[in-house]
């Protein structure tokens, strides 16, 4: 036992001074924030208003402040709350994506016990008889004898240049590009949520106002006809007229597959199948625009964007790469050791002058292998360079997102005033053509001309104000979402 104490010590030192090692290659530095000052060449103002009209409140942005991780509660709709939570709950793509970071979670942890030694334990038997001709295997010289052998081997390959280390480091890499897609794909469902149901709303309201738009016309061509019949206009005037009419009947059924598919996307996205119909109907009356409006600074928006933080990590596992494709060219070391017992008779096993043990340490360098570990530490750098400017595209479309939405609020504004004033004009118009056709001044048809006017005014004013709602919704999921900001996606 005396001499298994002293290789015991010989294999300990000799690990210590293998673990001394360092981890070669890269040390990944993260990259810095972008040295910008803001979103456009301009602060983005106050957007215009439009008073006396639900939606057409001005938006203001507040810069610095922080986004909550119920951004949708802020158009203060509670079927929408409903629908979001619901669908976060229940949709399949966040159960895959939990999953997924799960998975990338225990393979860094599978890695890790590279780290520790492997211990095996073992036990043969067998039956065996010598030749005459040779001499006995055993001690006794019975030619017919049983062996017994129960054995533990313990194996260590210290990790001297950090190959282990660059692998687990690039699986931590990894498992948080998972946890930064688990944060993307709750930010998308929700949003994909919160647009379907403007778009919806803005649906519902272009069908009631095309409808008015097929009553008009069909009255029109009523009107026509009688006028036809008494021989006040021609059969070409008539013609118009059906051709009118029938151009504006064709652009329901467009509307109302729409319509369908809006709640078929709702369902889906909620996670149930198209046979189950939703409780929750939305109509634009029921949101409320959100004025105050957070507006990340840009150097948090690095941190706050998935797609970002992804690219990011990527980068991370491509440095780490490189320190693996390093580490194998370099010497690799391997300790074993065995300690059993081998006896003729089962009831010996642990009796003494049966035991046996071993010990040894090698050594393995790459001397030739065709270029082929050059050649990959020369892919895994080329690699990073590409890590490296993929991060940059997603930085760049990232802030480019940001700009895009800020602008598109600004003119949703104004446009939406411009829908108004043309909505206002059209109603006066409408009511002084109807006073005029009371009076007897002008004929039913012109009322009708006026009143068409005014329902394709209400079509315009209806996709205007949901303009305002669905890019609002989308400056939130340009900005991150807030996810950082919610317990049901894990930070860390």
């Amino acid at each position: 036992m005396s001499e298994i104490r002293k290789w015991s010590a010989v294999i300990a030192i000799i690990a210590s001074a293998l673990l001394a090692g360092c981890a070669v290659g890269p040390e990944y530095k993260k990259p810095p924030a972008p040295n910008v000052g803001g979103y456009s060449p301009t602060p983005p103002a106050t957007t215009s208003s439009t008073p006396s009209l639900t939606g057409g409140e001005a938006q203001q942005f507040l810069s610095g402040r922080d986004i909550a991780g119920d951004w949708w509660t802020w158009f203060h709709s509670e079927p929408l709350n409903e629908l979001v939570e619901r669908s976060l709950e229940s949709n399949p793509t966040i159960k895959s994506a939990q999953a997924a970071l799960l998975v990338a979670h225990e393979n860094m942890l599978a890695q890790r016990g590279a780290y520790y030694p492997s211990v095996a334990g073992g036990f043969s038997a067998a039956r065996a008889r010598t030749s005459n001709d040779i001499s006995p295997a055993t001690a006794s010289g019975a030619l017919n004898y049983s062996l017994y052998t129960p054995q533990v081997t313990v194996s260590f390959v210290p990790d001297v240049f950090g190959l282990n280390r660059r692998t687990i480091e690039s699986l931590k890499a990894q498992e948080q590009q998972a946890r930064s897609a688990l944060a993307a794909t709750h930010i998308t469902l929700s949003s994909n949520v919160v647009a379907a149901a403007i778009q919806e709303a803005s649906l519902r309201a272009q069908i009631g106002a095309t409808r008015e738009l097929v009553t008009i016309n069909t009255d029109m061509l009523k009107t026509v006809r009688d006028q036809y019949t008494n021989g006040y206009v021609s059969r070409l005037e008539v013609a118009a007229q059906e051709s009118q009419l029938a151009q504006v009947t064709a652009t329901l059924p467009p509307l109302l597959k729409q319509l369908a598919q809006q709640r078929d996307l709702l369902v889906a996205l909620s996670g149930e199948f198209p046979n189950q119909d939703l409780p929750e109907k939305f109509d634009l009356a029921a949101f409320e625009l959100p004025q105050e409006i957070p507006l990340s600074l840009p150097s948090k928006l690095v941190e706050q964007r998935p797609d970002v933080r992804q690219a990011e990590e990527n980068l991370h596992s491509a440095s780490a790469v490189i320190g693996v494709a390093r580490a194998n060219r370099f010497p690799s070391f391997a300790l074993t050791g065995d300690i059993g017992s081998m006896t003729l008779a089962f009831s010996r096993i642990f009796g003494s002058g049966t035991e046996f043990w071993d010990a040894s340490a090698g050594v393995t360098q790459p001397i030739f292998q065709g270029g082929t570990l050059l050649h990959r530490e020369r892919a895994a750098r080329a690699a990073y360079v590409q890590a490296s400017e993929q991060y940059r595209s997603t930085v760049l479309t990232a802030f480019q997102n940001v700009a895009d939405t800020l602008n598109a609020l600004q003119q949703d504004a104004d446009g939406l005033k411009t829908a108004a004033a043309a909505k206002d004009a059209a109603s006066v118009t409408l009511d002084m053509a109807n006073y005029q056709f009371q009076s007897g001044y002008i004929n039913y048809l012109a009322l009708l001309n006026a009143e068409q006017t005014y329902q394709q005014a209400l079509i315009n004013l209806a996709q205007a104000r949901a303009n305002r709602h669905a890019d609002t919704a989308a400056l939130f999921q340009a900005l991150g979402g807030g996810w950082w900001n919610r317990a049901d996606i894990p930070q860390k």
